[in-house]
């Protein structure tokens, strides 16, 4: 799974690559941990049906997939597996035309008993990963919301040592076919699991962690703008 993940200076290489080139979310800040529900940038394509535009942005997004047919839950929807990805009816649709990548610093897992977890975090070889995801929309009030999903997949490597579970993270020569506004076919489905499927084990194969201080365990009593969150335990 993907719990809270961590966004810094750094990663800005992305988000502000996009936002130069006429991205609307011009609000985005660095914050170190960033929960369920609450508002992450994603990336995302869309086609202009006049003109024929692609146009790549970085827009806020809620962090708890909310298409309009879904009924009220308690439970956030923030995670989706790749396994279910194409047959769920919660995420299919999604899949097949509304994909976006969640950058990111790195993320958070627990290990230990309740009451007692220790905090870890998770980051690749480079300053940025990103994450594959689906996007949706729907109206609230008067304006249109989007909400995200980040797409998971069983843990290997480094962060199996601490999950079972973690994020599909795209290597950037995967990123434009992966962001491409079109709707896959079946067999279009079939070929884009397999990129992600091998895409995320060569990710994987660079991911680290290390401990962190526990404070993080709380992320309604942590500053998300305090960069020590993530700074190594000791």
């Amino acid at each position: 799974m993907c719990g809270r993940f961590a966004n810094d200076a750094k990663i800005d290489e992305l988000i502000q690559e996009f936002v130069a080139e006429g991205g609307d979310y011009r609000d985005w800040r660095p914050q170190f941990s960033i929960a369920p529900t609450e508002v992450v940038p994603i990336v995302r394509e869309r086609k202009n049906s006049e003109t024929g535009e692609v146009r790549r942005s970085v827009d806020p997004a809620v962090w708890n997939f909310r298409p309009s047919f879904m009924k009220e839950s308690k439970r956030p929807q923030f995670n989706t597996r790749i396994e279910t990805v194409t047959t769920n009816g919660l995420w299919k649709g999604a899949f097949a035309s509304s994909r976006c990548l969640v950058p990111m610093r790195g993320y958070y897992e627990w290990t230990g008993e309740p009451g007692s977890k220790q905090a870890w975090f998770l980051h690749g070889d480079q300053p940025l990963l990103a994450a594959a995801g689906i996007y949706t929309a729907r109206k609230v009030g008067e304006e249109w919301e989007v909400s995200t999903s980040i797409i998971t997949r069983e843990a290997r490597d480094a962060s199996g040592e601490v999950h079972d579970r973690m994020p599909v993270f795209l290597a950037r020569d995967a990123w434009n076919d992966y962001l491409a506004p079109v709707k896959l076919d079946d067999a279009g489905k079939a070929e884009m699991l397999a990129l992600m499927t091998a895409e995320s084990e060569r990710v994987a194969a660079s991911i680290s962690n290390y401990e962190v201080d526990r404070r993080v365990n709380n992320s309604r009593a942590v500053d998300p703008a305090d960069p020590t969150l993530i700074v190594p335990l000791g």
